[in-house]
């Protein structure tokens, strides 16, 4: 069975709206689109804003990727080392949260495909409340719908999952992951967050992932093209030859 491919943006904000746009056009040319990891509150500017109006205009999936990163999960006055905004939250404070961020992201003008916790990190109270707002949830090890309660398992392939080694060979593992990914079918999941995309070697490197995934029968699409009801104008790249699937 052909892979289907996701590729994931987060870090969009004014400072890195230059590098997004190019990456953006990279995949373009490859006929790949991104799913965009957007959070209203932390990550807004009119510019940003309009970008990511014009991409999901174009076909580009759009997550919900939090509500504001900056406050501390459960509001506590001890450091947390910026532990992951819904990694441990129950089920209620996860829910006022999503409300907050759905009503920010609608006040743009801008509707989500589903909901990315950041450093997709979620607790299963996290997981419960996004049933009750989101058709499908990504976290780090897996693809929920949450309609049909279909776990479609793949994770994530990032630079953050080898922050411990060098930058050669972080950009080795990716590389080498997605190729893996790829051959053994289901779901390809890349993610990179714009901050990343400074470093040409990463850059190159996750370019070079994605196009390995391309070679190896993957065709690119969103995650919104998981759920049972996908949004309409998502773009779904499909290899000629390929058949499309709703489950892996």
């Amino acid at each position: 069975m052909d892979a289907r491919l996701l590729v994931s943006l987060s870090g969009i904000g004014p400072r890195t709206l230059h590098r997004c746009a190019e990456l953006a056009a990279e995949l373009d040319r490859r006929n790949v689109p991104l799913s965009l990891l957007f959070a209203p509150r932390t990550e807004g500017s009119q510019a940003v804003t309009a970008w990511v109006r014009e991409r999901t205009s174009r076909g580009d999936g759009l997550l919900l990727h939090g509500y504001d990163h900056r406050i501390p999960p459960s509001h506590r006055a001890v450091s947390l080392h910026r532990k992951a905004e819904f990694a441990g939250l129950p089920a209620h404070e996860a829910r006022l949260r999503m409300i907050a961020a759905k009503a920010a992201l609608e006040k743009l003008g801008l509707g989500a495909d589903g909901f990315a916790p950041p450093r997709w990190l979620a607790s299963p109270g996290t997981l419960a409340a996004a049933g009750e707002h989101f058709a499908l949830c990504a976290d780090l090890a897996a693809v929920h719908d949450l309609r049909t309660r279909t776990v479609h398992r793949s994770r994530v392939q990032s630079f953050a999952a080898h922050n411990h080694r060098t930058e050669t060979v972080r950009a080795f593992a990716l590389v080498l992951a997605s190729a893996r990914a790829a051959r053994r079918g289901g779901l390809v999941r890349l993610g990179i967050d714009a901050a990343d995309l400074a470093r040409p070697g990463l850059r190159h490197a996750f370019l070079d992932a994605v196009d390995v995934a391309l070679e190896n029968r993957a065709f690119g699409t969103t995650y919104g093209s998981l759920t049972s009801s996908p949004r309409v104008g998502a773009r779904t790249s499909v290899p000629s030859g390929a058949r499309l699937v709703n489950k892996p």
